[in-house]
């Protein structure tokens, strides 16, 4: 997809755009493991921590993030929508927010992009009132799922609200801050 096709004018927002239209199909791809005997503290805790991952099937940072999400207690479920851009519209998070892939928690909150694992069980013990996630728009170098040697570049984790504001939610400076 050509960059001047999205007709962005912020830099930031047309490689994403680029980049979730070169990340979006179609087709589910594994299922979540449920524990079989449990309490139902138990239960609402596992649910807590199962997530549907809605991605393309060749993006590969996408597959990097989840391995990091499920080496810190998360559960997975991979989807392959027809329409990943569409999908997030109708969820509600606005074009602004937008990265590679989308995680959905049992309770409904979005984790869009490469958000820490650890600031998503962070918001998921408390959640703030009217959230309707946590993003973190485009895709920084150095983020989970986008390690590559050292390089790192600062970015903002957003709480993106049910009314489409935003507010910072945390600013990782070093890349040892996100684990």
């Amino acid at each position: 997809m050509s960059l001047y096709r999205t007709g962005l004018v912020a830099l930031s927002l047309v490689v994403s755009t680029a980049l979730l239209s070169a990340c979006s199909d179609s087709q589910a791809t594994s299922e979540a493991p449920k524990p079989a005997t449990q309490t139902t503290a138990q239960q609402a805790s596992v649910d807590a921590m199962n997530l549907r991952v809605y991605k393309s099937p060749t993006c590969g940072c996408c597959v990097d993030w989840i391995d990091h999400v499920e080496d810190a207690g998360f559960h997975s479920v991979t989807h392959h929508p027809d329409n990943l851009t569409q999908l997030k519209l109708d969820m509600g998070l606005q074009g602004q927010y937008h990265s590679c892939h989308t995680a959905v928690s049992e309770q409904g909150y979005l984790f869009e992009g490469h958000v820490p694992a650890k600031l998503m069980q962070d918001f998921l013990e408390q959640p703030p009132a009217d959230a309707l996630g946590l993003a973190v728009p485009g895709m920084p170098m150095g983020s989970p799922g986008m390690e590559v040697d050292d390089r790192f570049s600062p970015y903002q984790v957003l709480l993106v609200k049910k009314d489409g504001s935003y507010e910072v939610y945390a600013t990782i400076e070093e890349q040892a801050d996100q684990y």
